[in-house]
């Protein structure tokens, strides 16, 4: 099946363990307040509203599709930041083949592969096939999800994946939903099945610093930094010293709308969660 694929990093050291080559596929099933790269949530539709804004003349429309001229593109993404449907024109559709014979240049330079988004759960045969090819050629192959598609329904993936990277966003429904606009059930199914099949490689947490204003109950909250930590320890209690927890810095780089403009907790306030983590007792913790 072909796939819609944003972008390709050749070379990544941030995207799992070693050099890895990093694909980016486009669209996902939630849409967080603080996505750093809003670009990929949704796919094009056709609006033409960034065709006549690209000042390299890259983009045409074609009925209702928007026809992107790489050669042309200067990649200035002025494009991206005129989208109103948070989406990019700079979309190849591709097969697994044909992505695999990208990446197979870069084997000399790497040790695995990773795929992200968007959301790459939403892809899983175009996984399947991708990780199928990579593992016969001897490259570890991850996950970075969401964790919002149920990958107990598809074995063959998790067959083929050593390791998934899964973004645990709030453990309160109602601050997952205000954060996201989805539903963290799969979340938290996804976390226990991938804990105890040894597939965890890490769960990252998003940090913001709660707004002054809110101090009522957990569910009223905007952020549930506290009760996220405790939550997935509490979960996978057993298999804390199997995986590592990531604690980002929330960063406003790329983010649009309603946190656009706001602030990074404090390097302090990181070291707490840090401590309330240990706390709890995760043996392997990670600022960024």
């Amino acid at each position: 099946m072909r796939t819609p694929i944003n972008k390709m990093i050749p070379l990544s050291v941030v995207d799992g363990p070693g050099c890895r080559t990093a694909v980016f596929v486009q669209g996902c099933n939630i849409a967080c307040a603080y996505c750093h790269n809003p670009e990929t949530q949704r796919l094009c539709n056709g609006c033409g509203v960034c065709v006549s804004q690209c000042p390299a003349g890259a983009l045409s429309l074609s009925g209702k599709n928007v026809i992107w001229d790489e050669a042309a593109c200067t990649q200035c993404d002025h494009c991206i930041r005129v989208c109103p449907n948070y989406s990019s024109p700079k979309v190849r559709w591709m097969e697994a083949a044909e992505v695999w014979t990208e990446i197979e240049r870069n084997m000399p330079f790497i040790q695995g592969i990773t795929v992200s988004g968007g959301e790459c759960g939403l892809y899983p045969e175009f996984l399947t096939e991708l990780f199928t090819l990579a593992g016969n050629a001897g490259l570890t192959c991850y996950l970075d999800s969401n964790g919002c598609v149920d990958f107990t329904q598809y074995p063959g993936l998790m067959a083929v994946t050593d390791k998934v990277m899964l973004d645990v966003k709030a453990w309160n429904f109602q601050v997952f939903h205000r954060l996201t606009g989805g539903d963290n059930s799969i979340v938290k199914k996804n976390l226990k099945y991938l804990a105890q099949t040894g597939k965890l490689y890490e769960v990252r947490l998003v940090c913001l610093e709660e707004a002054s204003s809110c101090s009522g109950p957990p569910e009223d909250k905007e952020v549930d930094m506290e009760e996220v930590i405790a939550g997935v320890a509490k979960e996978v209690r057993p298999y804390l010293e199997e995986f590592r927890l990531k604690l980002i810095a929330f960063r406003n780089f790329g983010v649009r709308g309603r946190m656009e403009t706001r602030k990074s907790p404090l390097p302090e306030q990181m070291e707490k969660l840090k401590e309330l983590a240990a706390a709890c007792g995760f043996k392997e913790i990670q600022i960024i």
